[in-house]
């Protein structure tokens, strides 16, 4: 029954049959579970196990390189290859395939969790009226209809509409499915209001919140998928996991490889068709092949095997870094996607706020000497923790604040007329509540007011272990004060009362709402001397304007505290008792906010990031808060930037768009709002970041493009989030921000070397081919530097410093491109220089080296037909191991000077020396031992086809190599020119020639 809070309790009973006195009868609940189904949340079908292996390798570089490793193994077979050297390149491709496939399909298995978690919060058990009789059954045999009990401390098992008050209120925590700070009372009046929230819906029990006060009678009207929590199941299961950005751009660039190295491949297999009949080969047919096995180590040198492997160990160094700072990341994507973040969606309560209510403001009658004085003191501390101090109008602090009459008098009302517990949580490291968030509040400010007739008050307190300072002060109030009688809280008195006696004394200590407590208080206690005068209209009229000034203009949550001495022997309090009250003073209370916050809004705004404060709780309690924390600093009127969600939802369509380009308040807002923000944001263009602890909060934030759960909040939001907030900071989000930004220039620098260096190494090929010279690189070779050489230095580029202006620059765009047109021209001409330098190498020994055969040019370039004439050298030369050790040589050592141009995009070694990242000067170091090691140690140095160099030899790779660092110098001097740089993204306008530009898929 979806209108159940629009129809009367007898409406509802009408339409289910149901006698409330006896509930249903079992042909009743037979029906009804025939027609309702059952009160479960089905369970979602997985993809199995080996659907999930496969889906990793739907890639189409990861095609090529399985292909590459199929053909490599054949091509070794056909040409009669046996032992180690035929299996080592196809294994070695295979067994990385194999890493990444297991890294992706755990990443997978763990975001289905928070489907699971979310049963965790349905009810196992509920107390049921059957054929007249009560029993408690298990929750999921509920059927709508089913006359249910709750009380105290219930998980409500199903979504129920009231029907019977058993106490004199009932209220609910329903936190985690509206994000309301302060619980909220339930009633049996159905609901006139149209396009109604779950906020306002006062008569309907949702499933799985929590009755914190009261006991009533309801009627199940909704099972299973059919409730809230059955609504944010489906929508989780309806929301597909998204693309990252990086991951997006990493894709276009591997499809842009692919197609790149196809083509290179087709192209070298062609130019060397008149050389397939050549006798070296034996036969147009082994020529054919020969030429197929070059265009396929062509393949391999292209495609960076690497770049997953140092992407994924770049990241996780990030997220090391990140859980320092106390952001807990769930998905490693995600933190590259922090970089590029330009919403940031905030949850208000318990992100914003500390999420716990805290007495700020008091104000009492200070004296009426000359005229009514009115003091107003202020209460430090935003937390449980009993620790804060008290100062007056002027800010000075009072150093004994029990010693103040009204004070004093506030702290006994506090302490005794509350029915909460604050105690500390060893295991949690702080102070919990049990019970109403405001009630704590007022024992917490008893604490910090402390007791009176002792000088050493305060460090007396401090002395004290933290579960004995918990209720220090409130239990010597209750152990001097002996409870006889309490008036619970009700509807139409709007206030509590309780009775107490001491030393022959009875007096009685009221709270409640400030209307009501005011108006029945006839004398007022004043603070300068203790006395007890009569309540003015003037002194009354005062008051009044204080309270609503506090919960006007400064939204405090106001409580008004009175006392009134008793007649001796009294047992028990009336309604009656309740007047002619002495009032004590007013307690303005909040859920404040984080003292950091504003800061971190503050680089919000300088980073170009965009924050909407998203809450379920009303529009001025909002934005009253937006205003403390900076939120609305920039903006001189809140008119088109504070929306409640019905009236966003009212707006016309050109209108939506417009108020979502403005928006920094969004209130009244429920499950189904937060995931429509996030899809209409995103529809923008915008990179989309969500905080969230309630379970009202997983589907958006697993529809964001990284979901922020807070460490205090539901297993359901951690469950789906990207990433989980230790300490429940906003500003843990700015400062996770910036470290996103950091690793993405981080990763760029990496991609670009490992880029640059491909390129070389396809340079390298292709030349050869194309020149007619024999293979510079045998494949396991090329293999060997993709992995290693190349794999060491990437990593460690990972560990470059943040910039110091990271978070002055605006978010660059989801659609920017890995490599650019600029850069990718600069790697081009580092690669091409990579690649020649590799060749010149290899050619130097054959015409130049002491220790080689010292050719003429024409005799290289026609080695092929060395057998099938007369030569003054032995055609056994050309399989001579130093010419391919040089080039290999040459082309690790250029790439670690190249690794060295990678410290900075644009800025020069002499600004950025290789010392500022240690990390890379040791991987530097120990790829080069590797090097040396199978240069000089016999068995590695068969298994890789190489030979120990001369002296000689290793100057001329050093003299190779070594200008790839001027080289780029160079190239970095054009970027720094604003100039050059301008000419060349003016030149170069092929879209084509780059990856395309993709935005968000919808």
């Amino acid at each position: 029954m979806e209108d159940a809070y629009a129809r009367s309790v007898t409406e509802v009973l009408n339409f289910f049959g149901v006698d409330p006195k006896r509930g249903l009868t079992d042909a009743q609940v037979t029906q009804h579970a025939r027609l309702y189904g059952k009160n479960v949340l089905p369970e979602e079908k997985r993809a199995s196990f080996w659907k999930l292996v496969l889906k990793q390798f739907d890639d189409l570089l990861v095609k090529i390189l399985i292909v590459a490793a199929l053909v490599s193994f054949v091509l070794a077979l056909i040409n009669g290859d046996t032992g180690l050297t035929a299996f080592l390149e196809p294994s070695v491709i295979l067994m990385i395939l194999a890493a990444n496939a297991a890294v992706g399909v755990i990443t997978e298995t763990n975001a289905e969790k928070a489907l699971e978690e979310l049963r965790a919060y349905q009810a196992d058990i509920a107390t049921v009226l059957r054929n007249g009789c009560f029993s408690i059954l298990p929750a999921t045999e509920l059927v709508p209809g089913d006359i249910v009990e709750v009380a105290v401390g219930c998980k409500i098992p199903a979504d129920m509409r009231m029907i019977e008050m058993l106490s004199n209120q009932l209220r609910v925590d329903q936190a985690i499915l509206t994000g309301e700070s302060c619980s909220v009372e339930k009633e049996l009046e159905s609901t006139t209001a149209t396009n109604v929230v779950y906020q306002d819906k006062t008569n309907i029990l949702f499933s799985g919140t929590v009755v914190v006060a009261g006991r009533a009678r309801a009627i199940v009207v909704g099972v299973g998928t059919h409730t809230a929590m059955g609504g944010i199941h489906d929508s989780m299961l309806r929301t597909e996991d998204e693309v990252t950005p990086l991951k997006k751009k990493l894709d276009e660039f591997g499809t842009f490889l692919a197609k790149v190295i196809a083509g290179i491949c087709v192209l070298v297999w062609i130019v060397n068709i008149g050389h397939f009949r050549d006798p070296a080969h034996g036969g147009f047919l082994r020529g054919a092949i020969h030429y197929f096995k070059i265009a396929v180590a062509l393949a391999v040198a292209a495609i960076p095997e690497g770049l997953p492997a140092v992407v994924t160990t770049c990241l996780a160094l990030g997220t090391k870094r990140m859980a320092r700072l106390n952001a807990i990341v769930r998905s490693l994507p995600s933190v590259e996607t922090l970089g590029c973040t330009t919403v940031i969606c905030s949850d208000k309560t318990g992100t914003l706020t500390t999420n716990m209510m805290s007495a700020s403001k008091v104000c009492v009658l200070h004296t009426v000497q000359h005229a009514p004085v009115i003091s107003e003191y202020s209460v430090s501390g935003t937390t449980y923790t009993p620790e804060g101090t008290i100062f007056d109008s002027t800010g000075l602090q009072l150093e004994l604040p029990a010693q103040s009459p009204c004070l004093l008098h506030i702290a006994m009302c506090s302490a005794l007329c509350n029915e909460s517990i604050l105690q500390y949580n060893p295991d949690k490291g702080n102070y919990e509540k049990i019970g109403e968030s405001t009630e704590v509040a007022l024992r917490v400010l008893a604490e910090k007011i402390g007791l009176p007739g002792f000088d050493s008050m305060p460090s007396s307190l401090n002395m004290l272990s933290k579960h004995e300072r918990a209720s220090y002060c409130n239990h010597y109030w209750e152990d001097h004060f002996k409870k006889i009688s309490v008036a619970d809280f009700t509807r139409d008195r709007k206030m509590m009362s309780v009775l107490c006696s001491r030393n022959q004394l009875q007096i009685m200590f009221s709270k409640g709402a400030p209307e009501s407590i005011i108006s029945r208080c006839t004398n007022i206690l004043c603070n300068d001397d203790g006395s007890t005068i009569p309540l003015t209209t003037s002194i009354r009229a005062e008051l009044e304007s204080r309270f609503h000034s506090f919960a006007g203009k400064e939204t405090l949550r106001c409580l008004a505290l009175a006392y009134k001495r008793m007649p001796m022997g009294l047992q028990s309090l009336s309604h009656n008792d309740e007047n002619d009250l002495t009032f004590i003073g007013l307690v303005g209370m909040l859920d404040p906010p984080r003292e950091e916050v504003r800061n971190a809004m503050l680089s919000c705004m300088t980073a170009g990031i965009r924050v909407i404060v998203v809450t379920g709780d009303n529009k001025s309690t909002a934005e009253s808060l937006c205003r403390k924390i900076g939120a609305f600093d920039h903006l001189a009127d809140l008119a088109g930037h504070s929306y409640t969600a019905t009236e966003f939802e009212e707006l016309p369509a050109l209108q939506k768009t417009l108020a979502l380009q403005r928006m920094a308040l969004f209130t009244r807002v429920e499950p189904s709002h937060k995931r429509m923000l996030v899809e209409a944001l995103r529809h923008q263009n915008e990179v989309v970041a969500m905080t969230g602890d309630g379970v009202n909060d997983a589907p958006a934030l697993k529809k964001a493009d990284i979901g922020i759960a807070m460490g205090s909040g539901t297993a359901v939001a951690k469950s789906a989030s990207d990433m989980v907030l230790a300490d429940d900071n906003f500003a843990t989000i700015v400062a996770a921000v910036a470290e996103g930004r950091a690793i993405y220039n981080n990763t760029k620098q990496f991609i670009r070397y490992m880029i640059s260096s491909n390129i070389g190494e396809v340079v390298c090929i292709f030349v050869a081919a194309v020149l007619g010279i024999p293979d510079t690189l045998a494949p396991v070779q090329l293999l060997w530097v993709n992995l290693v050489t190349d794999g060491l230095p990437a990593t460690a580029i990972g560990f470059n410093k943040q910039d110091s202006d990271v978070m002055k620059a605006k978010p660059r765009k989801v659609n920017e491109a890995v490599v650019s047109g600029w850069l990718f021209f600069r790697y081009l001409v580092i690669g091409a220089y990579v690649g020649l330098a590799t060749v010149a190498g290899f050619i130097w020994w054959f015409l130049y080296s002491d220790s080689g055969p010292k050719l003429p040019y024409s005799e290289l370039m026609n080695f092929d037909s060395c057998s099938t004439r007369e030569t003054t050298y032995p055609c056994s030369i050309f399989d001579d191991r130093h010419p391919s050790t040089v080039s290999m040589t040459v082309l690790v050592v250029v790439e670690m000077f190249n690794a060295l141009n990678n410290l900075s995009e644009n800025q020069s070694l002499l600004v950025i020396p290789p010392w500022s990242n240690l990390w890379l000067v040791g991987s530097i170091i120990l790829t080069m031992i590797l090097h040396v090691l199978i240069l000089y140690v016999h068995p590695l140095s068969v298994l890789f086809s190489v030979t120990p160099l001369s002296w000689s030899e290793w100057t001329v790779v050093l003299y190779l190599s070594f200008p790839v660092i001027i080289i780029d110098e160079v190239l970095k001097f054009f970027s720094r020119s604003s100039t050059g740089i301008r000419w060349f993204s003016f030149r170069w306008r092929r879209p084509d020639s780059l990856p395309k530009k993709e935005l968000h898929e919808k």
